[in-house]
């Protein structure tokens, strides 16, 4: 998987939250003043290349919808993140939170929380294995 520009991004995003749709859907997903078709409709093509979209044919209409989700984009963008800005470091990235971003004690006890709840193991529901 590769990164995407900003403006692929924004295609992706209303592709994402539309599931599926022509290049003029597209369009009506972005805010005003709006791209030109062409310049939509090549951005598309372009994230078809790539991998990230599909398309069903209807005549010389195309429909087209994302072939990557959004969550495993989502988690390619954090690992290429954590790796390069933060030397693959889950702590330096929480340590850059609550120093930079001044983080509530409320924030900070929510994050504890999950850290918590993802270290314990599951609950023994009682039956026989």
């Amino acid at each position: 998987m590769e990164a995407l520009t900003k403006t692929e991004e924004k295609v992706m995003q209303i592709l994402w939250a539309i599931r599926k749709g022509f290049v003029k859907d597209v369009i009506d997903g972005m805010p005003d003043p709006k791209p030109p078709y062409n310049t939509i409709s090549s951005l598309i093509r372009i994230l078809e290349k790539k991998g990230f979209v599909g398309h069903r044919a209807y005549g010389k209409t195309h429909e087209y919808f994302p072939t990557v989700s959004k969550l495993a984009y989502r988690k390619f963008t954090f690992q290429s993140f954590l790796t390069n800005y933060f030397e693959g470091s889950p702590e330096k990235v929480v340590s850059f939170m609550v120093n930079e971003e001044k983080l509530s004690a409320d924030e900070i006890q929510r994050i504890v929380e999950l850290l918590d709840k993802e270290e314990k193991p599951p609950k023994k529901t009682g039956h026989a294995d």
